[in-house]
């Protein structure tokens, strides 16, 4: 918890004040989503779970170690999901992270907390080593949240994900956990504190 926001495990009671903000939410969200490729010749058709099996099934992969999947609350609502995923251990030690939330509260700081603390639990309490966040180019709101928090940018993977009914590049971003020795929720509180220092009356910027 950091202010009005809070990180929590997502659960089945979610159900409805998670279907009622990705309702709400569809065309905001729809060119960013993950989607199912068409299946080869003759090989099965998938469809897109419901809220319980979706749910069920991050539990399953928390429960083996492989996931973390979490819902975002702002001022006691939800407002959006993340998900540490593909974790991995042994030499390697990492996950990457996927996230959306509700544009009626975008802008306001509320991703880039959600994400300094899911970041914080990794490294210092999970064990994780590094983190990656995958985003589409063209996404522009999501990289500002990479950008505000300090990640590194690594490069670009080409047609990375089924996304929106095609194949599309993603580029690469990162950290290690000892680029925020201090922890990176702290670096984004002194980055909001600058920033709101900088965007002061009176002062000559």
């Amino acid at each position: 918890m950091e202010g009005d926001v809070v990180l929590r495990p997502i659960k089945l009671r979610d159900q409805r004040a998670w279907r009622e903000v990705n309702r709400r939410n569809r065309d905001w969200l729809r060119p960013w989503e993950a989607t199912i490729p068409p299946p080869a010749p003759g090989g099965p058709i998938a469809h897109r779970p419901t809220y319980r099996q979706m749910v069920r099934h991050l539990r399953s992969e928390a429960n083996a170690g492989r996931m973390l999947p979490f819902v975002i609350e702002y001022q006691g609502r939800l407002v959006g999901q993340l998900t540490v995923a593909g974790i991995t251990w042994g030499s390697m030690c990492s996950g990457h992270v996927g996230y959306w939330v509700d544009e009626a509260v975008a802008g306001r700081g509320v991703m880039p907390t959600a994400v300094a603390l899911a970041v914080d639990h990794c490294f210092r309490t999970v064990g994780l080593h590094r983190i990656e966040v995958c985003i589409r180019p063209e996404n522009g709101p999501s990289r500002r949240v990479v950008e505000k928090l300090g990640f590194r940018e690594e490069g670009l993977r080409p047609r990375y994900l089924h996304i929106d009914g095609a194949w599309r590049d993603h580029l690469v971003f990162a950290l290690t956990a000892e680029e925020v020795p201090e922890g990176l929720l702290a670096r984004w509180r002194r980055t909001r504190t600058r920033n709101t220092s900088q965007n002061a009356p009176g002062n000559p910027a």
